[in-house]
């Protein structure tokens, strides 16, 4: 005779499967390790640091041309 099988069971087992494949596909696609998320927060934050100490006011170039004149 052939084996038993729990029609419910195996249903919920399929899509319990065709889930984690989806779950696995999306890592793939999506996901990064948290040190790789801190490594481009942290190239962020020191771009835009560089960025703001280049920057010149209008402020600062007003006050010093003043006392220079």
């Amino acid at each position: 005779m052939g084996e038993l099988v729990n029609l419910r069971r195996a249903r919920k087992d399929k899509a319990r499967q065709a889930k984690d494949e989806r779950a696995a596909a999306n890592r793939l696609l999506h996901g990064r390790t948290r040190a790789e998320r801190e490594k481009l927060d942290a190239e962020k934050g020191l771009a835009e640091r560089r960025l703001d100490a280049h920057l010149l006011l209008k402020d600062q170039e007003k006050g010093t041309s003043d006392s220079s004149s």
